[in-house]
């Protein structure tokens, strides 16, 4: 069983940074893909970013190319979303994910457990 708990979220007007936290439960979190997923009101959930094992591979939706960051501390069981220049339309909750086989995947159903989320609001 894999906990994960988000942090980091809060209000900040378009522009505005937030660097959105994920601790993961276990002694084995080296070896998950990790990702993140955000959900607007009355959306589905989408893909965010995504980040190997290793860290040496990343992924990115359109949306977050050239504004997000993802990254992660094997030693802290942590994974990490550094987003810069929020919009409006980045407004949602935020969820990480862990993936058992770490396959680096963007797509939802191939993620083991997800954390709580955490709210993400960018005023405009």
């Amino acid at each position: 069983q894999v906990q994960l708990v988000e942090s980091g979220g809060g209000l900040v007007q378009a522009g505005g940074s937030l660097r959105l936290s994920c601790a993961a439960s276990g002694r084995t979190f080296s070896r998950y893909g990790m990702g993140w997923f955000r959900q607007a009101p009355g959306k589905e959930r989408e893909f965010v970013a995504a980040i190997s094992t290793s860290g040496g591979t990343l992924s990115y939706a359109d949306s977050a190319k050239g504004r997000f960051t993802i990254s992660r501390d094997n030693a802290k069981n942590t994974v990490y979303l550094r987003m810069n220049s929020l919009k409006p339309e980045d407004t949602a909750v935020y969820y990480c994910a862990a993936d058992l086989y770490g396959i680096n995947s963007s797509t939802l159903d191939d993620y083991d457990y997800w954390g709580q989320g955490t709210q993400v609001t960018v005023s405009s």
